[in-house]
């Protein structure tokens, strides 16, 4: 378990600092080509040496890779009919799928070579989009997702209230909170009246922020 925490903070770091080749499987990523020096790096080199076919240093729109060529007028930024190998660097990004957040179970499958715990936890993962298609027809609609997102939320309320509210009175004092609920204590309050309700410890947890696309709760 601990190599499978690790190598996803590791992998998570490589993704964060420049373009990498999709994980394996996806099905939107380029075609596999000997120009890759390992799952998460490209070698322009390489590329060009495999696919220069007449040894010019250049590519033309022919040389590229078939499902490459649609995106040569991307990469040919000078547009002088062929892609130098400045381009091609400066280019690379355009050969990438954009990333996105579901890429982690890539990931997550990628480190699953340990022991029995790496298994149990892409086992989970798995349980846990089963959970969401509540409805059985193997798809995830937006209700079903907003249901587990309130559903999480709830238990999450449940948990700080048993924690925080030791006298059992329903709310949360200034002098009861911890952590958070403490520093936030007086942007949470927002009646003033010294305590945290469950409805204002739910409008917080659910409030989104600024600049995320999606009107915040306010």
């Amino acid at each position: 378990m601990a190599r499978v925490l690790l190598g996803l903070v590791a992998v998570l770091g490589l993704l964060n600092r420049g373009p990498t080749l999709a994980a394996p499987g996806d099905p939107k990523a380029p075609p596999k080509t000997s120009s890759t020096a390992g799952p998460l790096t490209f070698n322009v080199d390489a590329f060009l040496r495999d696919h220069d076919k007449n040894k010019d240093g250049y590519l033309t729109r022919d040389e590229l890779p078939a499902d490459l060529r649609p995106r040569f007028s991307q990469l040919d930024t000078n547009k002088d009919g062929k892609i130098s190998r400045e381009e091609l660097q400066k280019g690379i990004l355009h050969l990438q799928p954009r990333r996105r957040a579901s890429d982690l179970v890539f990931v997550l499958i990628e480190m699953s070579d340990c022991d029995a715990d790496c298994q149990g936890e892409v086992q989970r993962a798995y349980d846990i989009l089963r959970k969401l298609d509540t409805n059985k027809n193997g798809k995830i609609d937006p209700h079903e997702l907003k249901a587990m997102r309130e559903e999480l939320v709830q238990r999450r309320l449940d948990h700080l209230f048993k924690q925080l509210d030791t006298n059992k009175d329903g709310r949360i004092s200034r002098d009861e909170a911890r952590g958070q609920v403490r520093e936030d204590f007086d942007k949470i309050d927002r009646n003033k009246d010294g305590s945290i309700d469950r409805d204002e410890l739910l409008r917080a947890a659910t409030r989104r922020p600024m600049g995320s696309g999606t009107p915040g709760r306010r």
